[in-house]
């Protein structure tokens, strides 16, 4: 397994709409791994396929507090969202270091593929239902911040371009 590395707001390639995923062999396997690794290693809840480069439809999430519950998503479709919604507070392993608030659905309901192409479907409300949404968002090319007002985004993109210059130099020094 690898820790691979998480693209970064606004790298246009965070804009990619996923592909189905069409072929569950061990190649998807491995992807998989690395995916739970890094997200893992990162301490996030969720990662999406796109945020590491792979543009297929693939989602991986642990929200338990033992890190203990990984949940493979692939291909997923919301079925139903309920009308009743909330605005949280969101993080973003893509936007580092940036928390806002985002109003998501309070349940949905998910059809999807596990590791092996068979389908399930998974109810969720609170945190699931939220990571869920936010990871599917990823799977069609739109980050969190993108739900805020274009000055937050303006803001918030400034602040990601000047942070990553700043560790490109550290870099070159180091």
């Amino acid at each position: 397994m690898a820790v691979l590395p998480i693209l970064r707001y606004p790298d246009p390639r965070l804009h990619t709409v996923a592909r189905e995923v069409t072929v569950f062999d061990a190649a998807l396997q491995r992807q998989i791994d690395d995916m739970f690794e890094t997200m893992y290693d990162a301490k996030g809840i969720g990662l999406a396929a796109t945020q590491v480069d792979f543009h297929q439809r693939l989602v991986v999430i642990d929200v338990s507090e033992s890190r203990d519950q990984p949940l493979v998503v692939i291909n997923p479709r919301i079925l139903w969202a309920s009308p009743e919604r909330v605005k949280g507070e969101e993080g973003c392993l893509s936007v580092p270091g940036i928390y806002d608030g985002v109003e998501r659905a309070v349940a949905v309901k998910v059809v999807a593929q596990n590791a092996q192409g068979q389908p399930f479907e998974i109810e969720a409300d609170g945190l699931l239902a939220v990571c869920l949404q936010h990871e599917m968002d990823h799977l069609m090319g739109k980050v969190f911040v993108e739900y805020l007002s274009s000055f937050k985004q303006g803001r918030i993109k400034t602040k990601l371009l000047k942070q990553q210059k700043h560790d490109r130099q550290d870099q070159k020094v180091a």
